[in-house]
């Protein structure tokens, strides 16, 4: 699994499908190779300062890597948007959101962008 770190690639996920959830928005979308999955991790300014944002940005990162048996597709972008509800929600709340958004992005049941 790589990261993402383009901004351009971001970008690109913010146009395909999301899946939200209480404490990050997942943004996904297929690209045109079948390269290894790459995901991506972010949070608004509005979230709060640095260190707000840093720990919710960490605990992001570590929901996805104890998350490893999860499957994701490979060849596809994943995006986590971090809200400020991750900063109060319990970890185990947020990782079940996880797995739930997975599960929802590959049942065909997210929202596609415009």
């Amino acid at each position: 699994m790589e990261r993402l770190k383009q901004r351009a690639d971001f970008l690109a996920a913010a146009s395909g499908i999301k899946v939200p959830a209480a404490a990050f928005v997942l943004q996904t979308r297929k690209r045109s190779d079948e390269g290894p999955v790459r995901i991506g991790f972010t949070v608004s300014k509005k979230v709060g300062n640095a260190v707000e944002r840093n720990r919710v940005r960490r605990r992001l990162r570590e929901i996805v890597r104890l998350a490893g048996s999860t499957p994701l597709l490979a060849g596809h972008d994943y995006v986590l948007v971090g809200r400020r509800a991750a900063l109060r929600l319990p970890f185990a709340r947020i990782a079940e959101d996880y797995s739930g958004a997975l599960r929802r992005l590959h049942a065909g049941r997210a929202v596609k962008s415009q």
